[in-house]
């Protein structure tokens, strides 16, 4: 009953994956593509067209200083999916170096790496952004650090519980006593059976990490004028919500079908790649 089971899982995660996979594929292409596909520029003010609605030539409507919304949401696109794959792969290569050395070494290093990251874990996340943010000033790249600075913790521990359970498996033992050295059996052994957790953990930390960037810019704390952010775009239709719905919808819808890809990635690949549910 055990095999059918797990079956159907694998191939509704398969499903999941690349559905989530496809649809972030896709907002990637029209990030990328942005300057080819938007219809106007994104940064052009036209005070004849302010707060009109959607029509067809500018089919998303126009904001409160007459840009092209549509034009907008593309360019942002670019900026928050850089901010969320950026920042979440920040942290999981420091995370994942970290916490291959906790498990794999334990003893005064697991102490010393892991009670040092605890220290992060026991801020609130967004009042860390927000507070290096504050001392470094705005930008992307602060907000790439401030984001990584959540995850790494999260990642580390993630990968510490893996290496942990992974070394303690016969053909590492086997590795040891055939006389490989430290550094080929985490290369050759560990890191590859240890490193799907966290690959799952990333996925769906992309999410909410597009979700930060988006909180972090709506604040006034992110992405600065007159960059296209998915969280600019948010406090200026705001603003103006009762004039003009589409300047604040369409912004969020983008953003939440970028976050539910992250999720269906996630789902998905944890049916593939976290069988034993580490990263619950």
């Amino acid at each position: 009953m055990a095999r059918p089971a797990l079956g159907k899982r694998l191939v509704r995660g398969s499903r999941k994956a690349l559905t989530g996979g496809a649809i972030l594929a896709l907002l990637a292409l029209l990030g990328l593509l942005a300057p080819l596909l938007a219809p106007h520029s994104p940064e052009s003010i036209d005070s004849a067209r302010v707060l009109v609605g959607p029509d067809v030539s500018h089919p998303f409507g126009s904001d409160a200083l007459g840009r092209d919304v549509l034009s907008r949401v593309l360019f942002a696109f670019r900026t928050s999916l850089g901010v969320a794959v950026g920042s979440v792969s920040l942290a999981l290569a420091i995370g994942t170096l970290l916490g291959l050395v906790a498990g794999y070494f334990r003893g005064l290093a697991d102490t010393l790496i892991m009670r040092a990251l605890d220290m992060l874990l026991a801020l609130p996340a967004l009042l860390l952004a927000i507070s290096l943010i504050a001392i470094t000033g705005p930008g992307v790249w602060i907000v790439i650090v401030a984001i990584a600075l959540i995850y790494l913790p999260i990642f580390a521990r993630i990968v510490r519980a893996a290496v942990v359970r992974v070394a303690a498996e016969p053909y590492v033992e086997g590795a040891r006593a055939r006389g490989a050295s430290h550094l080929a059996v985490l290369r050759g052994h560990v890191l590859p059976n240890a490193f799907g957790p966290a690959l799952v953990q990333a996925s769906v930390l992309a999410g909410f990490a597009f979700q930060i960037e988006a909180a972090l810019s709506f604040l006034g704390l992110g992405v600065r004028p007159p960059t296209p952010s998915l969280g600019l775009m948010l406090y200026d239709g705001y603003q103006v919500l009762q004039q003009a719905w589409w300047a604040d919808v369409f912004p969020g819808i983008a953003i939440a079908l970028a976050v539910i890809s992250f999720l269906l990635l996630g789902d998905g690949l944890r049916a593939r790649l976290d069988p034993r549910g580490i990263t619950s």
